[in-house]
């Protein structure tokens, strides 16, 4: 029976017998559980670095509003992991493409939008040198982010890995990997988590038996500027599974790739993989980099207490250019097309076509986010 014809049921019987009654709420509380969020590459071009400047009047790096449209989505999640593809090193002078180096400032206003972990282990960590990457571990802790993927020393990775987090009552943990350094090798100690399938496997196997409920698995690896996973990806994100991933997501190629649950027969569940979240921010000029997708993912505890994933989403955005002072690179959630600038529409439909193609078409189980009605 539908709540109308229950409520109609009551009604006659109060005018029958003349008594009142009361309508009880029986839809069940949602399940004690965590909604995690993760965003692509956030990079820090030089033109990125310069109207920052601008914005801040020459004297400090000002992203204060770079972030402003999607920070409702970020903030709205659990815990929100976003790939740090820059080196915070320091200044006083601070460079883009090829060698990154970014102001603190900029890892604050990620911070300050809502992301909570930045992941480093990716091709630019060491872009300069041994110094700034220590540096980014140093300013990531002074302003009380939590980062995974490089490490001052091999102590200090024996020291923090496993990272186990308790979001919500649910222990989760967290690992990050690299293909490589752009040829820049790691030296004097410096610990940098490349993809080596034995120590990933060791690793993870002390994250469970640090007690990680579920694993979390975040991989920089693909070919740049391709809308499509290679079989190396392909083959990586088997063996994380066999090796006990609960989530597998990937950045890098600057452009979104698909999304699919891919079912563990092993242990009875799906796993949410990510190939490619594409650039959360930055400077790229093609159309299929002009935008990016962030992936939300629910875990809660079945009646048996054991915690699983339960569904994931998406959605996308554009990263709209400044039109002049007093704008900065802004990034625009797609139900908030209005706000791009008109003469940069036409690079939002080239992202928006191309992005929907491949997700419509070659994702598996993991749908667009529906947007509440405004």
């Amino acid at each position: 029976m539908n709540l109308t014809a229950t409520l109609l049921l009551i009604s006659l019987l109060q005018f029958i017998t003349g008594t009142a009654a009361t309508v009880t709420d029986t839809v069940p509380a949602p399940r004690p559980g965590a909604t995690l969020l993760f965003a692509g590459d956030a990079m820090q071009h030089q033109a990125q670095l310069d109207q920052a400047l601008s914005e801040g009047g020459g004297t400090k790096h000002d992203y204060s509003e770079c972030f402003r449209w999607i920070a409702p989505a970020i903030t709205e999640a659990d815990y929100a992991v976003v790939n740090l593809e820059v080196p915070l090193g320091g200044g006083p002078r601070y460079s883009g493409y090829p060698c990154f180096s970014a102001p603190d400032s900029y890892a604050q206003a990620l911070a300050d939008a809502g992301f909570d972990m930045m992941l480093t282990a990716n091709n630019h960590c060491l872009d300069s040198g041994m110094k700034a990457a220590r540096r980014t571990i140093w300013a990531l802790d002074s302003l009380g982010i939590d980062h995974i993927g490089t490490y001052h020393d091999a102590t200090d990775r024996e020291a923090k890995v496993p990272f186990v987090k308790t979001i919500n009552g649910i222990r989760f943990g967290f690992l990050n990997y690299t293909y490589g350094t752009n040829g820049i090798p790691a030296r004097d100690g410096m610990e940098v988590a490349y993809i080596d399938r034995d120590r990933m496997a060791r690793e993870m196997r002390t994250t469970r038996e640090a007690g990680a409920e579920i694993m979390v698995v975040t991989m920089h690896w693909g070919i740049e500027y391709v809308l499509r996973e290679n079989a190396i990806q392909r083959e990586l994100a088997d063996f994380l599974i066999k090796n006990g991933a609960d989530m597998v997501i990937g950045g890098h190629p600057h452009v979104i790739q698909p999304m699919k649950m891919v079912r563990d027969e092993s242990r009875g569940q799906d796993v949410p993989v990510v190939y490619s979240l594409g650039n959360f921010i930055s400077n790229m000029k093609t159309g299929d980099t002009r935008g990016g997708a962030y992936m939300r993912v629910r875990v809660e505890r079945d009646e048996d207490g054991k915690a699983r994933v339960k569904w994931a989403d998406y959605d996308t955005f554009f990263c709209a250019k400044p039109t002049g002072a007093g704008s900065n690179f802004t990034v625009i959630p797609s139900d908030r097309t209005d706000l791009i600038p008109a003469s940069q529409l036409g690079h939002w439909q080239i992202f928006d076509r191309a992005a929907s193609k491949v997700f419509d078409t070659e994702n598996v189980g993991i749908p667009r986010r529906k947007q509440q009605s405004k």
